[in-house]
């Protein structure tokens, strides 16, 4: 298979210090680390770094869905915090929202057990044929929060015209309706 057949993913960090090289992106890897194991079909993995700012988030989400990703994740500015705007900017970008996959990650994140999981306001939605995820900042809670979603992920890529993504079974049960 030729690296342009390959079904691609979007990894998006929005960090103001992470952006400005006052430490090092850890979310973003976690992200493709995960996103690894979690698919048995050999995916190219485009990698974006942007400032906590609205029309900053909204241009790489549109980007990375014009190149043609299947799935972006967000990972950053969920919080309550003043410069956390990430569900602002997805209000303006997405055609669709998916409250769902936010509700499970928070249940999923309170489950093991972050009672600061209520002030996160991750969620998700589409934008043309890509699924958005917000995932939180902390590379510790990404595995949480993917584990708890990443399930329906792939049949909801199905579902809005995206390319077939197979599961890892030894990683991840991936659901998807029979017949």
């Amino acid at each position: 298979m030729s690296s342009d057949d390959r079904p691609r993913i979007g990894i998006l960090t929005i960090s103001d210090r992470a952006t400005r090289g006052q430490y090092e992106d850890l979310s973003g890897p976690a992200i493709e680390a995960a996103l690894r194991d979690y698919l048995a079909t050999e995916c190219l993995y485009e990698r974006r770094l942007v400032l906590d700012e609205v029309p900053h988030i909204i241009l790489a989400v549109r980007e990375l869905a014009a190149v043609g990703c299947a799935l972006i994740c967000t990972t950053g500015g969920t919080g309550p915090a003043p410069r956390d705007v990430t569900p602002e900017a997805m209000a303006a970008a997405l055609e669709k929202t998916l409250p769902g996959f936010g509700e499970q990650m928070r249940a999923a994140s309170l489950a093991a057990g972050v009672p600061t999981a209520i002030l996160s306001r991750q969620s998700a939605g589409i934008v043309g044929r890509a699924l958005v995820v917000n995932l939180p900042g902390k590379p510790g809670s990404i595995r949480v929060c993917l584990d708890a979603v990443f399930p329906a992920i792939p049949y909801c890529i199905d579902l809005i015209g995206g390319p077939y993504l197979e599961g890892n079974p030894a990683v991840v049960q991936v659901f998807r309706p029979k017949g």
